[in-house]
């Protein structure tokens, strides 16, 4: 038990991350401005989505982001 453990994901993943769960809130927040009814308008029904489908695609690439290490890169 001696030897260090790695996490799964380096820093730059962790990153890519908390800027995928912000896109998604910025998102949710988005479609919640709707003043329409029901949130049929162009915010809830069009932007709102769109901006939540963003956050969920930088949270695909997050998780599937391998940065370079420096014997790669020699």
């Amino acid at each position: 038990m001696s030897e260090k453990r790695k996490l799964a994901f380096s820093k730059a993943n962790y990153v890519i991350m908390i800027t995928g769960v912000v896109v998604l809130a910025l998102g949710f927040i988005i479609m919640t401005m709707d003043t329409e009814p029901y949130g049929f308008g162009f915010l809830g029904l069009t932007l709102g989505p769109i901006v939540v489908m963003l956050g969920f695609i930088i949270q695909f690439v997050a998780i599937f982001y391998k940065p370079k290490t420096k014997s790669e890169s020699e």
